[in-house]
C-alpha cells in the first residue's frame, strides 16, 4: 500500500499517524461550507469511504498542466492562509478538501470530527491530518482520449459544427462551411441547448475548461452556463452554489480558456454543458475540456482512464520549468558524467541560456569520423511535448548506457548527440504560468519580441532559385551554403537573440541530421519548407527528396499514434492519406529552420508535430514517451546511412575543411568539415562521387551504399595544384578556381556574429540601468 492510501486509511479509521502534516485550526479562517448537492455524489463518495478510497479533491485552481511547480511549490507554505476549503460530508465524520491556488500538483484533505448538535462554527485548536492528493486531469477531449462517440448534443447547425467538434482548442479549416468547422454550434439559440460527455466510467468531476468558436469569419462564445450531472443518462442534477444552480463564467473572446471549478467535486457518469447566455452578435458555440478522475469500484485513479498502460521505463514524467529542467540536466550529468556534457549556446531576449546537453563517449569534443546528431525542442514554446521528450531521452540514454543495453551503446558510441530542450524558453515559461488546458493555442508560441522563430530564419531558397534563371544554368549557381543576406546581419534587422544564437551553434558543429520537435498535429514534415517565390501551397522537393522521405517515413512508421490506421486526425487535416509525412511546402510555406540546414550548412533536418495537443496533461506523458520512444531512437540512427569518409592532403596527409563533395545526380553538395571528415546521407545504391577543394586537382571515385544501417566508407585524398601549373592558367588568360561562395558565406557570419555583441551589449547595458533605477525605487521607499 502507498503512502497516500495508508493515509487515507487512517484517516477513515479516525487515528493520527506521526509523518502527517498538521495543521492548527487556529491559525485558519474557514469560508462557508458546501454540503454534497446529490444523491448519486453522496452515495458514490460513502462507497469511495467505505473501500478506503482515497477522499477526491478540488478541481485544480489555476492550470492542470503539470506536477512539481518550482515557484508555485515554493510559495506553498507561506501563502497556506489563502486555501479555499469544501466539505464532503458522511455521516459521523467531515471531510474538508483544502485547495491552495498557488500549487496545481495536489490539493489537501482534512478529516475532521463534527460539531455537537447546536454549536456555532468548528471546534478550534483541534490536530487536522492533511493527505495529498494529485489533481485530476483532462478527461481528453483536446487530445482524443475522449472518442466522438462520446459526445452528444441537443442539437447541431450542420456536421461541420457537430459535437465531436466541440473540443478545446480543435482547429477549423480555412473555409467555413466544410466538415472541420471549429466549435459545436447548436441549432437554436436558447438556454435549452447541451453538450454532453460520457466519461464510460463513474468520474468524480472537478470543472469545465470553455473556449468560442475557432473561425477567422465568425464571432461566437458562450458567457455564462450550468453544468448538469447524470449516472444514466435520463435523471439529471444540476450542479448547485448552495441552495441555487451554479452559474459559470464562460468566455469573454474565441481564444482564450476559461476554468468553471464545480463547488463540489461530483461523481457521475455524464456530464452536460448548458450554456445561458452568449455573445449577443453570435450563436450558441463551444469548445471545451472536462476535468474529472476515474473512480472504480476498490479505488479512485487520479491518472483517469488511460489508452495504454503507462511506460515501464523509470523516467521523470512531469512538466519541468526553467528551473526543474536545469535541475534535470544537472542530475543526468550527475548520473553519467562520462558520457555527458551540459553546455549554452546563448540567452533568450529575457536572459534565460539555451542549454543543450551532449550524449557520447567523448562527448567534449568532436570525434574524426563520428557523425553530430540533434534534436531541437520548444521552438514555440507552448508546443511542450517535444521538450519533455528530450529530457526523458536524456535520462533513457544514460539509463539505458548504465544497464549496457547494446542499441544505446552502439548510439552513443558512434554519435555524438546533442539535445536543445527549450529553444524559446521566454515562451515556455509564459504558457508554463497558464498551464496545460489554460494556455490556449496561442499563449508562447512567440518569443518575448513577439518573433515566431520559425519564420526567423532566412529565406535562402528563393535567393537560389532566383540566382539559378538569372544565370540560365543551375550548375554554375551553388546549391548549398548559400549565404544569408546581408540585410539579415544588420543590428536593426528582426532577428531574435534565440534564431542567432542557434545559427551561430550550427556554425560551431558539423551536424549532419536532426530533427525539430513541434506539436499540435500528428504529421512529420520534410523540406522544402519554403515554396518558390513564396506560392502559398506547393510542393517544393529537395535534390534529396527521396531521402528526405525516408528520414520522415522512418519517424512516422514507427510512432504508434502515426502508425495507428484508426486514428482520429487531429483538426482539419487528413495526413493519413500521405502516409503521415508532406512536403512542408505542400502544407504551409515557411523560410524555416529545416530549409536553413540543408542550405546553410550540411544538415539535414525533419520537423516532427508529435501530438494533436500542444501542451498534453502531465499524466499524458508517459503514453506519449511509449509512443514517441522508438521513433526517437530509430531516427537517429538514419545519421548512419550513406556515405562517410575523410578527405586529406595526399603529401601532409592532414585533413582539408570546407572540400565541396558533389553526388553525381543530386544537385545539392556538402561541405567537409575542419578536420577534413565528411558525411553524405544516401539510399542505397552506387554514386560516383568527385571531391573538389580550392587550390586541388579533384578526385572522382564510385561509392556502393548498402542496405544495412551503416555508412560506407569512401575516403580521398587530393593533390594540390602545382604553382607552375597556376602559373600557365594565368598565362593563358584562364581563371583560377576559387571558393567565393564560401568566402562571402563566412563573411556575412562574421558580421551577424558582429551585431549580435552589439545588440547583448546594448540589451545588458539597458538591464543594468532598468535594475539600477529599481534599486533607487527601493532605496526611496524604504528611506
Amino acid at each position: 500500500m502507498d503512502k497516500s492510501c495508508f493515509l487515507a486509511a487512517v484517516l477513515l479509521l479516525g487515528g493520527f499517524v506521526d509523518t502527517a502534516l498538521m495543521v492548527d485550526a487556529s491559525t485558519e479562517s474557514f469560508l462557508t461550507l458546501t454540503t454534497v448537492t446529490t444523491a448519486a455524489t453522496a452515495e458514490a463518495v460513502t462507497a469511495q469511504h467505505e473501500t478506503d478510497a482515497p477522499t477526491p479533491t478540488a478541481a485544480p485552481s489555476k492550470s492542470t498542466s503539470s506536477s512539481g511547480r518550482a515557484k508555485q511549490q515554493d510559495s506553498t507554505e507561506e501563502d497556506s492562509g489563502e486555501d479555499e476549503k469544501t466539505q464532503l460530508g458522511k455521516e459521523g465524520l467531515t471531510w474538508f478538501i483544502l485547495l491552495n491556488p498557488h500549487s496545481t500538483q495536489f490539493s489537501c484533505v482534512l478529516s475532521w470530527k463534527p460539531v455537537a448538535a447546536g454549536e456555532p462554527g468548528l471546534v478550534r485548536k483541534s490536530p487536522l491530518i492533511c493527505l495529498l492528493l494529485p489533481e485530476c486531469p483532462p478527461l481528453g477531449l483536446e487530445s482524443l482520449r475522449v472518442d466522438d462517440s462520446q459526445i452528444q448534443a441537443s442539437s447541431y447547425q450542420r456536421m461541420g459544427l457537430g459535437p465531436h467538434r466541440g473540443r478545446l482548442n480543435i482547429q477549423s479549416g480555412i473555409e467555413d462551411g466544410d466538415m472541420y468547422d471549429g466549435a459545436w454550434c447548436a441549432m437554436h439559440r436558447d438556454q435549452h441547448q447541451w453538450l454532453e460527455v460520457d466519461a464510460l466510467h463513474l468520474t468524480r468531476f472537478t470543472g469545465v475548461i470553455l473556449q468560442g468558436r475557432n473561425s477567422i469569419w465568425s464571432w461566437d462564445w458562450v458567457t455564462t452556463y450550468k453544468v448538469q450531472l447524470s449516472n444514466d443518462s435520463v435523471t439529471w442534477s444540476s450542479c448547485m452554489n448552495g441552495t441555487q444552480e451554479a452559474i459559470f463564467e464562460g468566455n469573454q473572446n474565441p481564444e482564450i480558456p476559461v476554468l468553471g471549478r464545480l463547488p463540489v467535486p461530483t461523481v457521475a457518469r455524464f456530464i452536460r454543458i448548458n450554456p445561458q447566455s452568449w455573445y449577443p452578435n453570435g450563436t450558441v458555440c463551444l469548445r471545451a475540456e472536462v476535468l474529472g478522475c476515474r473512480v472504480d469500484a476498490n479505488r479512485l485513479d487520479s491518472e483517469g482512464d488511460t489508452v495504454s498502460p503507462d511506460s515501464l521505463d523509470s523516467l521523470d514524467f512531469r512538466h519541468h520549468n526553467y528551473t526543474e529542467m536545469r535541475k534535470l540536466m544537472r542530475s543526468v550529468a550527475e548520473e553519467c558524467p562520462d558520457i555527458t556534457h551540459i553546455y549554452t549556446i546563448g540567452k533568450s531576449y529575457l536572459g534565460l541560456k539555451l542549454y543543450v546537453m551532449v550524449i557520447s563517449d567523448n562527448p567534449t569534443k568532436h570525434e574524426l569520423g563520428e557523425p553530430e546528431f540533434r534534436y531541437v525542442a520548444g521552438m514555440h514554446g507552448n508546443e511542450v511535448l517535444g521538450r519533455e521528450l528530450v529530457l526523458n531521452l536524456m535520462q533513457y540514454l544514460c539509463k539505458e548506457y548504465k544497464k549496457g543495453n547494446r542499441r544505446v551503446v552502439r548510439l552513443v558510441t558512434e554519435t555524438r548527440i546533442h539535445l536543445l530542450p527549450s529553444m524559446n524558453p521566454d515562451g515556455y515559461e509564459s504558457a508554463y504560468e497558464k498551464g496545460s488546458e489554460l494556455a490556449g493555442w496561442a499563449e508562447g508560441r512567440y518569443t518575448v519580441e513577439g518573433i515566431d522563430l520559425n519564420h526567423n530564419f532566412p529565406d535562402l531558397n528563393n535567393i537560389m532559385w532566383q540566382a539559378q534563371e538569372k544565370a540560365g544554368d543551375a550548375t554554375k549557381v551553388a546549391n548549398h551554403y548559400i549565404p544569408m543576406p546581408e540585410y539579415y546581419t544588420e543590428e536593426d534587422a528582426t532577428v531574435a537573440p534565440e534564431t542567432r544564437a542557434v545559427i551561430n551553434w550550427m556554425q560551431e558543429i558539423p551536424f549532419v541530421l536532426s530533427a525539430n520537435l513541434h506539436g499540435g498535429e500528428l504529421v512529420v514534415t520534410y523540406p522544402y519548407d519554403c515554396t518558390r517565390d513564396w506560392a502559398p501551397q506547393e510542393d517544393t522537393p529537395t535534390a534529396d527528396n527521396a531521402f528526405f522521405r525516408w528520414l520522415a517515413t522512418v519517424y512516422a512508421s514507427t510512432n504508434l499514434v502515426m502508425s495507428n490506421p484508426n486514428r482520429r486526425h487531429c483538426h482539419y487535416e487528413d495526413f493519413q492519406r500521405h502516409h503521415n509525412i508532406i512536403n512542408g511546402g505542400a502544407w504551409h510555406t515557411v523560410p524555416g529552420m529545416n530549409d536553413f540546414s540543408y542550405l546553410h550548412h550540411n544538415c539535414f533536418e525533419v520537423t516532427v508535430e508529435l501530438s494533436c495537443d500542444k501542451f498534453p496533461h502531465a499524466s499524458e506523458l508517459p503514453i506519449e514517451w511509449e509512443n514517441n520512444k522508438e521513433s526517437l531512437l530509430v531516427y537517429m540512427e538514419q545519421v548512419h546511412r550513406g556515405i562517410k569518409g575523410v578527405i586529406r592532403d595526399k603529401v601532409t596527409k592532414k585533413g582539408i575543411p570546407d572540400a565541396i563533395v558533389k553526388v553525381e545526380d543530386h544537385s545539392h553538395d556538402i561541405r567537409s568539415a575542419a578536420d577534413g571528415d565528411y558525411w553524405r546521407l544516401l539510399n542505397p545504391g552506387e554514386y560516383k562521387v568527385v571531391v573538389w577543394a580550392e587550390g586541388y586537382f579533384p578526385s572522382m571515385r564510385r561509392c556502393q551504399v548498402g542496405v544495412e544501417p551503416r555508412p560506407m566508407i569512401c575516403d580521398f585524398t587530393l593533390t594540390q595544384t602545382p604553382i607552375e601549373r597556376l602559373k600557365e592558367i594565368r598565362a593563358s588568360g584562364g581563371k583560377v578556381p576559387q571558393d567565393l561562395q564560401l568566402r562571402l558565406r563566412a563573411l556575412r557570419l562574421r558580421k551577424l556574429r558582429a551585431s549580435t555583441k552589439a545588440i547583448n551589449r546594448r540589451r545588458e547595458q539597458q538591464q543594468q540601468a532598468r535594475r539600477a533605477r529599481r534599486a533607487r525605487s527601493t532605496g526611496a521607499r524604504r528611506a
